[in-house]
């Protein structure tokens, strides 16, 4: 491991510091505030975007997190320097905020389209397909409901409650879906990574075996794209926001690499 660069080593302090924090100041709801929320939620506030990077929700997190950070973080800082190195961390971890916010944003609003269309005509078979396209906002006793309205699919008080669970549904997932963790950010410095030391054996904890860095970062993104595009119930990961630090950071890399006569 690489001995701790000064950019970091202030980056690991600030992490531990918050962490800490948010359980020390648990009663202040400190990790609501921190956290970054969806843009329909009425929690969500633009400081967010920059708070959300330095907060985490588990020691095993911020464990994760940080040891990606002081693994590869010396190397890059080492290479371009303290200044570009922060500027780089900051865009990355803030860009993997907004794309997953926007992708956020497009899901809520498509669920809101998709509520609408069903209360125009609320009946059984309706309610099936609404609650088969938007399964991952819904746990099996859905299915319940959805099989006892087939079967008294003219009761106005089966009607009525689909309608509650239809709206439900919209008002849960625009209130909900908060993110906070630097993965954005450690998934930046892995592209990077890859990006400027293809080559570079890395070794895996889990199984202990050895990868060059290229092949790492295209699993690792691939990995990210899968479970984002899939969206299984009850997978609170983040998946594109690691998608979106990786974007961000290939779009600096390619843009610094195009200004290769300027320098910090």
């Amino acid at each position: 491991m690489q001995r701790l660069t000064p950019v970091v080593k202030n980056l690991l302090i600030i992490n531990v510091v918050v962490f800490l924090l948010q359980y020390l100041m648990g009663d202040m709801h400190l990790t609501e505030l921190v956290s970054l929320w969806g843009l329909q939620s009425p929690n969500f506030r633009p400081y967010q975007f920059l708070t959300y990077m330095f907060a985490h929700s588990g020691i095993f997190h911020i464990m994760f997190n940080m040891f990606g950070l002081i693994f590869l973080g010396p190397l890059l800082e080492q290479f371009w320097g303290p200044k570009r190195f922060l500027i780089f961390y900051l865009v990355t971890g803030i860009g993997a905020g907004l794309l997953y916010n926007g992708i956020e944003y497009w899901r809520v609003s498509s669920l809101q389209s998709a509520v609408d269309t069903y209360l125009e005509a609320p009946n059984a078979d309706n309610f099936t397909l609404f609650a088969e396209d938007n399964k991952e906002y819904f746990n099996n006793s859905v299915y319940d409901f959805s099989n006892e309205f087939s079967k008294h699919e003219d009761d106005p008080a089966y009607i009525q409650r689909s309608k509650e669970i239809a709206m439900g549904a919209y008002q849960s997932a625009s209130k909900s879906g908060k993110m906070l963790g630097a993965s954005g950010a450690v998934y930046g410095i892995l592209m990077a990574f890859g990006l400027l030391f293809p080559n570079t054996q890395l070794m895996l904890l889990i199984p202990p075996i050895p990868i060059k860095a290229k092949y790492l970062v295209l699993i690792l993104g691939g990995i990210a794209l899968y479970s984002g595009l899939s969206r299984n119930p009850g997978d609170n990961v983040a998946h594109f926001a690691h998608l979106g630090g990786m974007v961000f950071a290939f779009i600096m890399i390619k843009i610094w690499q195009g200004q290769r006569n300027k320098f910090y």
